[in-house]
């Protein structure tokens, strides 16, 4: 197990984590910005299975939140506003009329405070940030804290937590776009993907729920056993539709003692299982990614990657019976998503 560090542009750090097996994973201290994870395939070969740019200046503007932390609350919030306490808070519209992932000043461009740790069989860091009331909008003054771990069973652990002097609105996502092809050798069409869910969040055509939950039953959207991706970019389905053909749609998840959500690659033979604490996960097949991005591999096409933003919902700010994104003043922010990479039997 070893930590390395290595100046970037002369005002950041890249953290490399190495396992005894030989999996590592790289990141800023930048945005925790997850910049490669190299797995190995069925023929023991280490490959990245991460979208990250070829250089690191472009991921001082990254609009597309490659391998961030996100936050304060990570997806959309409708009209840029809600309302706590009978206190209404505007924050900055940076998607059309609605505030997205914490808007320009969120947590994927701060630096945060990084503390390098290490035990007999884990390797990791710990970073930290410190946000001031009124912020973005946000009220109260937060702490926050992610820490990634690398364990020799292949787990990446990401674990969150936060707390605030004043009640105030917080959900935190890792922002990855994962290709198990490796080296983007192709697209996520073939990557057959099993979410234990039973309902998705419908979408408006700017992407802003509705309000209305739907049983994935006799849709593209029910990966309760495992299908491919492609069945959901290639559907006539309205929500894969207004989505531009894929999905961009929060899932809410069954507690269940079994993996989240699984993914595997058949050409590759990687296999990716979440675990969450989270209420539910957003899956983003990159239906908008732009072409010709210069990525660390080649070239960026729509479909290049898919994320799983695990978090609570912000569509419960503006309707009932959503998993809720309130932090009450002093409470503890508590959540923790695990990422492990195998190879498939």
């Amino acid at each position: 197990m070893q930590i390395k560090t290595q100046d970037i542009l002369n005002k950041w750090k890249l953290y490399t984590l190495t396992n005894d097996t030989g999996m590592t994973v790289s990141f800023l201290n930048f945005g925790g910005i997850i910049t490669d994870i190299s797995v190995p395939n069925r023929y023991n070969q280490l490959e990245n299975v991460v979208l990250g740019y070829k250089n690191y200046v472009d991921y001082e503007k990254n609009p597309y939140f490659f391998g961030a932390i996100v936050g304060r609350v990570a997806g959309r919030i409708q009209d840029a506003s809600f309302t706590i306490e009978d206190q209404l808070y505007t924050l900055v519209a940076n998607e059309g009329g609605h505030h997205l992932h914490g808007g320009d000043g969120g947590f994927h461009q701060v630096i945060w405070q990084a503390s390098p740790f290490q035990t007999d069989d884990t390797v990791g860091v710990k970073l930290s940030h410190r946000s001031l009331d009124g912020e973005g909008g946000y009220p109260g003054t937060i702490k926050v804290s992610v820490t990634y771990t690398l364990t020799n069973n292949n787990e990446l652990i990401l674990d969150y937590s936060g707390t605030s002097n004043k009640t105030t609105v917080l959900t935190m996502t890792n922002h990855s776009y994962f290709n198990l092809n490796g080296n983007l050798a192709a697209s996520i069409h073939n990557h057959h993907v099993t979410i234990e869910s039973d309902e998705f969040v419908e979408l408006d055509k700017e992407l802003i729920p509705t309000g209305k939950k739907i049983n994935v039953a006799k849709t593209p959207f029910d990966f309760r056993t495992e299908r491919k991706l492609a069945d959901g970019i290639n559907s006539l389905s309205a929500q894969n539709r207004v989505a531009n053909h894929g999905y961009d749609h929060y899932f809410i998840l069954n507690q269940t003692n079994r993996p989240n959500v699984s993914v595997n690659e058949e050409t590759s033979g990687r296999v990716m299982t979440i675990k969450t604490t989270q209420p539910g996960v957003v899956m983003y097949t990159s239906n908008n990614l732009e072409d010709d991005l210069e990525l660390a591999e080649g070239k960026s096409k729509p479909y290049l990657g898919v994320c799983f933003e695990t978090q609570a919902s912000p569509a419960s700010l503006h309707h009932d019976d959503f998993p809720p994104v309130i932090l009450k003043a002093h409470e503890l922010y508590e959540k923790q998503t695990v990422f492990s990479f195998g190879i498939k039997g």
